[in-house]
């Protein structure tokens, strides 16, 4: 049972007006290229150990290059019981794509 949503970016873009929890799943490579600004970086392994990181009281919105990632990642939090958990569709390069803010870390 999925337990978390999609959103795409404009749906991001309007949770983004509130407060949310953003985490980039990305490797510390792939972060080379930038980040959606107020995003905290959780390489997709580590996430397991930085749970304590994670807000619970929060919508979390996770995501990674194209989806995949974020998606196994929404789900694992979904289980270890968050409630309001979205990945975003498309990933980083679809939000990239759409001319969207983009910061380097």
């Amino acid at each position: 049972m999925v337990a978390y949503s999609s959103i795409d970016p404009d749906g991001l873009q309007e949770l983004l007006r509130g407060a949310i929890v953003l985490i980039d799943v990305r490797t510390d490579r792939e972060i080379e290229r930038g980040l959606i600004p107020g995003a905290l970086h959780i390489p997709l392994h580590t996430l397991p150990g930085r749970l304590q990181d994670i807000g619970r009281d929060l919508p979390v919105v996770i995501y990674c290059q194209s989806g995949v990632r974020s998606a196994q990642a929404s789900a694992f939090l979904s289980d270890n019981g968050w409630g309001q958990v979205y990945h975003l569709a498309g990933g980083f390069g679809g939000w990239a794509a759409r001319g969207l803010p983009v910061a380097q870390n």
